[in-house]
């Protein structure tokens, strides 16, 4: 497995766990001392997990790219953030190079990072024949099958999620298939690479357009003075043709902000034009900070409060419920917005690792006196670790972007 992060920790240990003797490699050496001593920083991948993996002695986490020799299966999970609104492949380039010099005849080959059509073999696999002086297809099997971790989700885990898989050629196809066979329930194949890389972007292109849809209809909403949940509820009661997406302060997390800007580049650069809902959809994300600060702004003018100088109480930094992952977090944008204003910020978040703070908010627990200090209360991310109560009791001061004090006298996105 190379890669140990939110994607390749989880797939190896559920390969420890079936049996598989698992090498998980990543170049980052404090974080492979991490796992040595059975320290996750994974929320779906607990120490106690992490300490059984290591018991069995088919796990061993490495940074040595020599003891990747002899492997049956490889899988990358390796990142692949945006640079300047240009995908960023360098990763995967450099996992393929690794890699390459310990490709054998007959072994298998896997990527899993969320790229654009024809990465895996564009660009992947023209590296590891270069690397191996083998020929993919002929001496190893190659295959795409992206991931679908969605992390803090209490119900669909790894091996009960479908698994898209995918080979260059029949026999790859056939060697992908039967590797993830032995860990999910279901695997899901496909006509080939490019269809599995475009699957993976249309599944977060289709999440992102809906939520740029209700987010920017809870904007026009409040405008007209109508209460967009009760709006939502009502259209959701529909048996058929209607999905239920809910507005909140904007999107993050490892996909959203970046998967469906990799589909609008190849686009553009293919072909020449413009993914115009794409676009429209990272327009509207976007500014959904911007559109909760301008609600701050007017809660404190209607106390004859300035920005500058007021404290502000932030409920909730990661990007989304019942999740510690703070990666691209709408939270932390609306309070550097804030705090660009000269806002006081505090914070209460249970699930947040403190270091990934920024200096600017001050950490606390939500408590009775915290509220009280408070000029604003804005909840951002709603855990279910919050005391919600003692919210309610103060709710006249308080903006909830996610509805989770419906019925109170709280002012809702």
């Amino acid at each position: 497995m190379v890669g140990q992060g939110y994607v390749g920790l989880p797939l190896a240990m559920r390969a420890v766990e079936i049996g598989l003797d698992v090498l998980g490699f990543d170049l980052d050496k404090d974080r492979v001392d991490r796992l040595r001593r059975a320290t996750s920083f994974v929320e779906d991948v607990t120490d106690t997990d992490l300490a059984s993996a290591l018991a069995t002695g088919r796990y061993l986490p490495t940074d040595d790219p020599a003891a990747l020799s002899g492997f049956d299966t490889a899988v990358v999970c390796v990142p692949t953030p945006l640079r300047d609104g240009i995908p960023e492949l360098c990763y995967i380039e450099d996992a393929a190079r690794i890699l390459a010099p310990h490709v054998s005849p007959g072994c298998c080959v896997v990527l899993e990072s969320t790229t654009y059509p024809g990465t895996t073999e564009e660009i992947f696999v023209p590296i590891l024949e270069a690397g191996s002086g083998l020929r993919a297809g002929a001496d190893f099997h190659v295959g795409y099958s992206p991931e679908r971790i969605d992390p803090g989700n209490p119900t669909w885990h790894f091996h009960n999620t479908p698994k898209v898989v995918s080979g260059i050629d029949e026999a790859s196809l056939k060697a992908v298939d039967a590797f993830y066979g032995q860990l999910v329930m279901r695997t899901v194949p496909v006509p080939g690479p490019r269809e599995a890389e475009l699957a993976k972007l249309l599944e977060n292109t289709f999440r992102h357009v809906n939520i740029a849809l209700v987010n920017e209809l809870a904007v026009y909403a409040h405008g007209l003075g109508i209460d967009v949940w009760s709006v939502i509820d009502a259209a959701a009661t529909k048996p058929f043709g209607f999905m239920k997406f809910t507005p909140g302060p904007g999107v993050g997390g490892h996909c959203l902000p970046i998967d469906p800007s990799y589909l609008s580049w190849q686009v553009r650069r293919s072909l020449g034009h413009a993914f115009r809902f794409v676009d429209i959809a990272n327009d509207v994300n976007d500014h959904m900070p911007d559109y909760v600060v301008s609600r701050v702004v007017q809660h404190l003018n209607h106390r004859r409060k300035p920005v500058n100088g007021s404290s502000v109480l932030l409920i909730g930094l990661t990007y989304k419920r019942n999740s510690a992952d703070a990666r691209h977090s709408p939270a932390m944008s609306v309070a550097k917005r804030l705090a660009d204003l000269g806002a006081e910020l505090r914070a209460a978040d249970p699930l947040i690792d403190a270091v990934e703070v920024p200096s600017h908010i001050t950490l606390v627990p939500c408590t009775a006196d915290e509220v009280s200090r408070s000029d604003l209360v804005v909840v951002l991310t709603d855990h279910d670790d919050i005391d919600w109560g003692l919210l309610a009791r103060h709710a006249d001061r308080v903006f909830d972007t996610r509805n989770r004090l419906r019925g109170t006298a709280a002012d809702t996105l």
